[in-house]
């Protein structure tokens, strides 16, 4: 297979990269959003990993030359998929979009201004607006850190915030390229396919400690990120023992970084799973995971008052009211959030 630093000759400047797997309900909102965007000079690879639904169906009704689809023997999961799309991959910038989200059709167009715009910027990324599952906007946002990102922050962290929402030169991938032999050929690994999730930060980390390569994100929401209560996402005991398991091999590669941030990282982590369980409904376990973070280091509550204390508020109040009032309440509570979230992305766009 061809490799992520190709000779991009008379090739598109992007390269689109989807993996398809049990997304039938939303593949074509996905990939309507990519044909719609105003940059046109893209290839859009489609990775088939054989799911059991007709969601490559959906995409051979498409009549767009831009469209190859490209399929796996057997199942490799999002990581393999995202591995062998950029290994196809001919252009010099590769968007990653996960087919249940969708774009906005000026994503492209702005990335590429800002990766033409600055060369030592390896990483461009955008805010993200949630989405139901229905596909509905629900007007609040992720609300990273954008500028000055380091190793230790996205080890903490994970600014990018979802793998729908970078664009990456392929020379960083290139540059972070290992061999492995998982499926009986040796061939070049970006993303690790040992990890069925907390793939994309493992990466990231990988990006930020062992390159000199910029990660940089734009105000603007430019990635619309579905909250799907089925995705691999929703599962909240595997997805802490993922991130455990990111951490252990962070800990080979930077063990310096690990020494220094790993407690907070992991504060930050059950911080974050306990807001995942209040999404989910469970305020009894997201009540315990974020009493776990504040014991693992008590600093994040003065370190970031305000969502700390929020999460505590909101798993408390999940957790010991009666579901009635608490669904009558949520609703109010995330129209203000999202009010002051525009606010902010208003401010830094002017």
């Amino acid at each position: 297979m061809s490799q992520a630093h190709n000779d991009t000759t008379s090739a598109p400047l992007v390269s689109v990269v989807m993996p398809i797997y049990g997304v039938e309900r939303f593949v074509a909102d996905a990939v309507d959003s990519v044909l719609s965007q105003s940059f046109i000079d893209f290839e859009f690879i489609i990775v088939d990993d054989l799911g059991p639904d007709k969601s490559r169906e959906i995409c051979e009704s498409y009549r767009d030359e831009r469209i190859r689809i490209v399929t796996h023997e057997k199942n490799r999961g999002l990581a393999g998929a995202r591995n062998t799309g950029i290994r196809q991959a001919r252009g010099q910038y590769i968007a990653l979009l996960d087919s249940d989200d969708r774009w906005t059709m000026d994503k492209l167009e702005k990335h590429v201004a800002h990766l033409n715009d600055s060369p030592e910027v390896g990483v461009s990324f955008s805010r993200s607006v949630f989405m139901n599952e229905a596909g509905e906007l629900m007007n609040t946002y992720q609300m990273p850190k954008l500028s000055g990102i380091t190793a230790e922050h996205l080890l903490c962290r994970n600014p990018i915030g979802n793998g729908s929402a970078p664009v990456i030169r392929a020379q960083v991938f290139a540059d972070i390229a290992f061999e492995n032999n998982l499926y009986g050929d040796t061939e070049q690994y970006f993303f690790d396919d040992n990890f069925r999730q907390s793939e994309d930060i493992e990466c990231w980390i990988r990006i930020a400690s062992l390159t000199s390569w910029k990660i940089e994100g734009l105000s603007e929401a430019l990635t619309v990120y579905r909250l799907n209560s089925n995705s691999l996402s929703a599962d909240i005991p595997k997805q802490l023992a993922t991130w455990e398991a990111v951490i252990d091999k962070s800990e080979k590669h930077s063990p310096e970084l690990v020494a220094r941030a790993g407690g907070l990282a992991r504060a930050y982590q059950l911080r974050y799973l306990s807001r995942q369980a209040i999404r989910l409904q469970d305020g009894k376990l997201a009540l315990s995971l974020v009493s776990q973070a504040m014991k693992q280091a008590p600093s994040i509550v003065w370190r970031e008052p305000s969502r700390t204390l929020m999460t505590v508020g909101a798993a408390l109040l999940q957790r010991l009211t009666p579901k009635a009032v608490y669904r009558s309440l949520e609703p109010i509570a995330i129209k203000l959030l999202g009010s002051t979230q525009r606010l902010r992305i208003a401010l830094a766009r002017n």
